[in-house]
């Protein structure tokens, strides 16, 4: 794929992503939109990386760092929201 192709679909993703965090009342959706826009940023990581850093995998890297963040993330909230439910 195009350059132009990936980060349109990143801006697309990280925008509805934006679009969910601000107009959302519900906090799971809240988080499902942080995943939208911690995955856009990943996109770019990537492809950046790939077009501009062929032998060092900075971009890799990072993106799988912000995954880890983001599956910790989710796993306090889950272990957030049972405890709230048990009070």
């Amino acid at each position: 794929m195009m350059l132009e192709h990936i980060l349109v679909l990143s801006a697309y993703l990280f925008s509805i992503g934006i679009y969910g965090l601000i107009t959302s009342r519900n906090m799971v959706r809240a988080l499902m939109c942080l995943e939208l826009i911690l995955n856009s940023m990943n996109i770019n990581f990537v492809t950046f990386s790939d077009i501009f850093d062929n032998r060092q995998l900075r971009g890799d890297i990072f993106s799988i760092f912000v995954i880890v963040i983001a599956a910790t993330e989710a796993a306090l909230c889950i272990c957030i929201f049972i405890r709230l439910s048990i009070i």
